[in-house]
């Protein structure tokens, strides 16, 4: 298993500086990780520094709260698509999944794969602020509306991933729909548990420190 290949390295903080944007394209390049994952201001000068390396760029759309209109979030995507995004990572509409509001919570989405073109569309549905029923439900309408991967978490809400919640992730989506852990893998046998449980994607901060086996305290 080659783990970092998996990692989506992720800086998403808002005091984000240029200084700390440059050492995770670094990383990403050394390391070989799948994309960055940063905040739409970033998405243009990252897909400028890594031209010609296979990491690819990774931005959110909607995110943290994933409150704002369908309009907005496909607005986001095809912006973030002309500035150089190779993945797009959505919230959805939260409160309307809370509502069972399965309708627009569907739309919302599919709002944004079809903005998205041939580019990976990954769902988040902040799996912390759902019940079971409701995780099921949401992975139903990603799927339902075309997405590529269904994501645990923002990492801005009241939790990241849990095994229950991938392997819960996997179980509805079947084999072919990727399955994101984000907000939770800080070493290398947390990113090995989430493989197992069923994730094809990490989402971390954490990314130099699992490569090289080590563990840390906090972060995403």
């Amino acid at each position: 298993m080659s783990i970092n290949t998996y990692i989506d390295h992720t800086l998403l903080k808002a005091d984000s500086r240029k200084a700390q944007i440059d050492q995770l394209l670094e990383e990403a390049v050394q390391y070989q990780f799948a994309s960055v994952c940063v905040n739409p201001t970033w998405v243009e000068y990252c897909s400028e520094k890594l031209n010609g390396t296979a990491v690819k760029v990774c931005t959110v759309v909607g995110f943290p709260l994933g409150a704002t209109t369908s309009a907005v979030k496909a607005f986001e995507t095809t912006n973030a698509i002309a500035n150089g995004a190779d993945e797009i990572d959505m919230v959805i509409n939260i409160g309307a999944a809370k509502d069972g509001n399965w309708q627009l919570v569907e739309e919302d989405i599919r709002a944004v794969v079809e903005a998205s073109g041939d580019k990976i569309v990954k769902v988040i549905i902040e799996a912390c602020l759902l019940t079971d029923e409701e995780k099921v439900a949401a992975c139903e309408a990603s799927v339902r509306a075309g997405a590529d991967f269904v994501k645990t978490s923002t990492g801005f809400s009241t939790g990241g991933a849990t095994l229950e919640d991938v392997a819960l992730m996997r179980q509805t989506v079947g084999p072919d729909l990727g399955v994101k852990a984000a907000g939770g893998a800080r070493s290398l046998a947390d990113a090995e548990a989430f493989i197992k449980a069923g994730a094809t994607r990490i989402g971390t901060s954490s990314g130099v420190a699992i490569v090289q086996g080590q563990e840390v305290n906090g972060g995403y």
